[in-house]
């Protein structure tokens, strides 16, 4: 029989276009791209937060429901646990109640390559904590695309800050987590939005060490659990590569055990801040 375009026709097609207006994320689930979640705080001002999944971006987020309500971002770019972090701002975003979560995606830098995250033909390279120098994993300019979508989406939002949680001294000696390259930054916001625009960039553990953001966590009630850091593993993290070893130092030397699964769970903490919880 022949079923007219009745009522609820029109609703079963309007609910086919919305879900396909989502989008995939690499898992396979169907998410959309951006959300609105969660009841709205009058009295706090809205901030973006660029969100990797990872342990210092989870404090910075901690840092920042303090005072403000919560737009999340997240950018993936053909990284190679893409799929894991993606899992982990999902789970630290839901953590947080965000009011709204936007989730991108950069093919341009998995093609421009230049890092050992992006190119499978690069080896992911041993942690080595002494190193001088940038490392293979460095993604070339990585951040400024970043902040360049925060800030579009923070002027459309009507936001007040863009949390990020860049590290300077316990980097990986990475060029854009510099505090002047921020500085920078929102010298190029306040030439580049439109007037009215109140909108700057703000790094709250840029100036701390590894082990401070463990501790300035836990403080917080920060889900270090939901986290994710390392660079190859998607299940267990290797405890190998350079972003496992910062953050697994960084637990040592806070006394802390590290509540995320490694293959490898090396002493990287240094001599003279090594904790008796360790030993």
């Amino acid at each position: 029989m022949h079923v007219g375009c009745d009522g609820r026709g029109k609703r079963q097609k309007a609910k086919g276009k919305r879900q396909k207006a989502k989008g995939s994320d690499p898992m396979g689930e169907t998410t959309p791209r951006t959300s609105d979640s969660g009841p709205r705080t009058s009295d706090k001002p809205l901030a973006i937060v660029l969100a990797s999944g990872g342990m210092d971006s989870c404090v910075t987020t901690a840092i920042a429901a303090l005072d403000f309500r919560l737009a999340m971002l997240h950018v993936a770019y053909g990284q190679r646990t893409e799929a894991r972090e993606l899992r982990a701002f999902h789970a630290v975003a839901d953590h947080f109640r965000a009011e709204r979560r936007l989730v991108c995606r950069l093919e341009h830098l998995t093609q421009i390559g230049g890092s050992s995250l992006t190119d499978p033909g690069m080896q992911v390279e041993a942690a080595n904590l002494e190193r001088e120098g940038i490392p293979t994993s460095y993604v070339p300019f990585r951040n400024a695309h970043f902040l360049a979508i925060a800030v579009s989406w923070g002027e459309v939002l009507e936001a007040r800050r863009i949390f990020i949680g860049a590290v300077a001294e316990d980097s990986s000696g990475y060029p854009d987590c510099r505090p002047e390259y921020y500085a920078a930054f929102n010298r190029v916001i306040a030439e580049g939005t439109k007037p009215g625009t109140r909108l700057e960039i703000v790094t709250p553990v840029i100036h701390m060490r590894k082990s401070e953001i463990v501790r300035r966590g836990r403080e917080l009630g920060a889900p270090l659990e939901l986290t994710w850091s390392c660079y190859q593993g998607q299940d267990v993290a290797c405890g190998v590569c350079d972003s496992c070893a910062l953050r697994l130092r960084a637990f040592q030397e806070a006394g802390v055990e590290d509540p995320i699964p490694y293959a490898q769970r090396p002493n990287y903490a240094r001599p003279a801040q090594a904790s008796s919880f360790l030993s």
